[in-house]
């Protein structure tokens, strides 16, 4: 009877890995394939050409859709896991839900740390140095000597890293500890450098989030039609109509020696024909749209901003008063134990709608900054370079999201390895279980 019990015990086990493996492969595939059709909208199609450089190109482009899919996949993590311990809460015996546990939730967040570390240590500067490179000089050309030339310099890249933060635990830390710990790089070393990379994400969201959450606002009200009050589209229209001809004229009545006037007039004719497609979007649009839906945007976007304003003030509230309020002092339930709101699925569902709109707020306030507002895609012109530097700063600051979610109270979901097996649930090896 044991050696029976031993042998379904490992079938269960086995078969729960096939799921959980199955579950997540299709998962990343409905990732990377959305992530592919947002890169190759704005990619730009000058570089589609058969030769070595497409090559290239075409390699750096799945580099980077693969990196954009686990940024989108650390960025749904979070809410996935929230909605899943509302789920386990309503149907606790349900046969069709077995699959949706705290193991599956636990090796999903373990594979987006992976993939995490994998992008921004690896891949992503891959891509870019095997985008740059041209071969050592005295090789014969080609992918093999491009590749030669980009692995040489990730090595010196990570040999330069490793001394710098040698150097600097000599400096801040001189024990023999910290020096012997840089030897374990899978345990140590990078899951620091990971923890330092979210350190400067949540850095980086803290400046991008309030700027914004202000241009939210007017990002929306450019999205939208805005209400005709007190406006006549129709001699607006005539009159940029007017302009328009009128510039034409002047462009076909200068020669094609003066070559600074004529970039002037077609800059500006651009510009006059931008203007009155927006007249003519506005003049076409029903009455719901201009009436109804800019108004009920711009009130939800409001009340938005003014809960998520509260419940940050709230919980910087009580970090001042309650010391056992601090993130490192909590020991909140886990998956499928407790609700985590005291409105329970509504008060979830709340949650995970801050989440999302502080993540979309501080992605536009990351394009609105004067220092990368240069990193803004445009549809069907941006370069490889560009999109390698616009997927590492949405990984960037998708990593980061749960950690300042969890700073700022938004939710107080704790995951640990919830597996059946007993050996997986025991602390880790420095005295804490692994928490969200």
């Amino acid at each position: 009877m044991e050696g029976q019990d031993e042998v379904s015990a490992r079938e269960q086990h086995f078969h729960s890995q096939v799921r959980e493996s199955t579950i997540c492969f299709l998962l990343f595939a409905v990732l990377y394939i959305v992530s592919y059709f947002i890169i190759t909208r704005y990619k730009r199609k000058s570089d589609e050409q058969e030769d070595e450089d497409a090559i290239v190109n075409r390699i750096s482009l799945f580099l980077s859709t693969f990196t954009l899919a686990v940024s989108a996949g650390a960025v749904l993590l979070l809410p996935f896991s929230i909605i899943s311990n509302e789920i386990l809460l309503s149907f606790p015996q349900n046969y069709y839900i077995q699959w949706l546990n705290g193991s599956l939730i636990h090796g999903l967040w373990n594979l987006a740390s992976l993939f995490s570390n994998l992008c921004l240590f690896v891949l992503m500067p891959f891509a870019f140095f095997f985008l740059e490179s041209e071969g050592f000089a005295g090789l014969k050309r080609g992918i093999r000597a491009r590749i030669l030339e980009t692995l040489v310099m990730l090595i010196l890249l990570a040999l330069l890293i490793l001394g710098i933060v040698w150097v600097a635990l000599a400096l801040i830390d001189n024990d023999a500890a910290s020096m012997e710990s840089l030897y374990d790089l899978w345990d140590f070393y990078l899951p620091y450098l990971y923890s330092c990379i979210s350190l400067m994400g949540c850095l980086l969201l803290l400046l991008c989030t309030p700027v914004g959450l202000s241009r939210m606002f007017t990002v929306m009200g450019q999205l939208l039609v805005k209400p005709t009050i007190l406006e006549d589209l129709d001699e607006q229209i005539y009159i940029i109509t007017l302009e328009e001809e009128a510039i034409q004229r002047r462009l076909n009545g200068l020669s094609s020696s003066v070559e600074h006037n004529i970039t002037e007039l077609e800059q500006e004719l651009d510009n006059v024909k931008i203007l009155k497609t927006k007249l003519e979007r506005r003049k076409k649009a029903s009455a719901w749209e201009r009436n109804l839906v800019y108004p009920a945007v711009m009130v939800l976007l409001l009340i938005e901003t003014s809960i998520s304003v509260l419940l940050v003030a709230c919980n910087i509230l009580c970090l001042l008063v309650d010391e056992t309020a601090m993130p490192k002092g909590t020991r909140g339930p886990g998956i499928g134990n407790a609700s985590l709101s005291a409105f329970g699925f509504v008060g979830a569902a709340l949650e995970i709608i801050l989440i999302f709109y502080l993540m979309v707020s501080s992605v536009v306030g990351f394009y609105s900054l004067r220092f990368f507002g240069n990193f803004i895609p445009k549809k069907d012109d941006t370069t490889m370079t560009k999109i390698i530097g616009n997927c590492v700063s949405i990984l960037v600051l998708s990593s980061a999201l749960p950690v300042m979610s969890r700073t700022l109270g938004l939710h107080k979901l704790h995951l640990s390895d919830t597996s059946r097996d007993p050996e997986t649930t025991k602390p880790s090896a420095n005295g804490h279980q692994k928490a969200l």
